[in-house]
């Protein structure tokens, strides 16, 4: 399986914040999406970062509650890892485990068209895993 299934079903629907947007503001955002990060992203679109509810935690770790007028652009995450929609889940596992990340923008043809984080990634695993099973049950019963 992909990251475009994945996309096909979750949708492909970004949340963003701007550079100047306050960590209490993305905060906000956060819980409204029901979400663990954001993009961060310029005027023309061009994506400057991300920010996670991990940098949030840091920031007020190191700067106590005035971290929260501190900027998304202040905090975010610069470096940015990619994933593209014919990834397979099994690559992007890897790569979010490697690179200890919980959210991959998604590129294609040098447009963002999605992000995944890894609980999407973990839940379509969980499905691939059932499926399979059911096909071996169906297939050991004789029913395939």
């Amino acid at each position: 399986m992909t990251v475009a299934a994945i996309l096909d079903h979750k949708g492909h629907e970004i949340v963003s914040a701007r550079p100047d947007d306050t960590l209490a503001a993305v905060s906000t955002l956060l819980t409204q999406h029901r979400i663990g990060a954001v993009l961060v992203r310029g005027a023309g679109a061009d994506v400057l970062g991300i920010l996670s509810e991990r940098d949030i935690v840091r920031a007020i770790a190191a700067h106590g509650a005035a971290a929260l007028s501190l900027t998304a652009s202040a905090v975010m995450t610069r470096e940015i890892v990619y994933g593209c929609p014919a990834d397979t889940v099994d690559k992007v596992l890897a790569t979010m485990t490697d690179r200890r990340i919980r959210h991959l923008p998604v590129m294609h043809e040098g447009k963002l068209v999605g992000f995944v984080s890894i609980g999407d990634v973990v839940k379509r695993r969980i499905a691939d895993v059932e499926q399979e099973a059911e096909s071996l049950r169906a297939f050991v019963a004789g029913n395939a």
